[in-house]
């Protein structure tokens, strides 16, 4: 399927269900993969032997003492990264969300976005997930070339000195990563856990 097959317009409210299920199963393609990078850095690791050092004072077992903490690390990370990336954010000053369509009415991609948190940061990508069925087809590149027109009108309408748009991936998604760089993006930031990189941003100026 070629990106000139495919539409982008606003998600109608039928298909919030299916753009839901979309998002969730974006975030379980990544999430084991963050929880491993996150629970094997050096200080992840010392506090979870801490955590079960202490457990085999309290617990008959040791098993449970040494799982008991990292299941409950993994569960954290996990529910973290759904609660960010798996659920519909509200509509923002930049419309949407917006979907990818597929013909007449196949939706096969999602996109969300919003402004910067301050003047001059330009616009953000706050959801981006492509259903698995369809990717490596340009259904995320497509979405990404809607995202940068919409953030050059944004900024165009609000008066701002120039156009910007903000990516942020998870540290796992080597592939859209990768997209990333390849559309001209530049990693510039990056949040975490006790100083390790979990989420790198990347941005363009437009």
């Amino acid at each position: 399927m070629a990106p000139s097959h495919l539409s982008v317009r606003e998600m109608r409210e039928d298909e919030k269900p299916l753009v839901l299920e979309m998002l969730k199963a974006g975030v379980k393609d990544t999430e084991n993969r963050v929880a491993l990078h996150a629970l094997t850095r050096p200080p992840a690791l010392l506090l979870l032997a801490a955590a079960s050092s202490g457990l085999r004072f309290v617990l008959a077992s040791f098993a449970l003492a040494l799982l008991l903490p990292v299941f409950l690390a993994v569960a954290a990370v996990k529910l973290g990264l759904r609660a960010r990336w798996g659920s519909l954010p509200p509509p923002g000053g930049l419309g949407g969300p917006w979907v990818a369509v597929r013909g007449s009415g196949d939706v096969c991609g999602v996109l969300a976005l919003a402004p910067g948190c301050s003047a001059g940061d330009g616009a953000r990508v706050t959801r981006l997930s492509v259903s698995r069925w369809h990717r490596r087809r340009g259904v995320g590149r497509r979405l990404l070339a809607f995202a940068e027109s919409r953030a050059r009108a944004w900024a165009g309408g609000m008066g701002e000195p120039r156009a910007r748009l903000v990516v942020p991936v998870a540290v796992a998604a080597w592939g859209v990563a990768g997209m990333l760089e390849g559309c001209g993006y530049q990693a510039d930031g990056s949040w975490g856990c006790m100083g390790y990189t979990l989420v790198r941003e990347f941005s363009k100026d437009l």
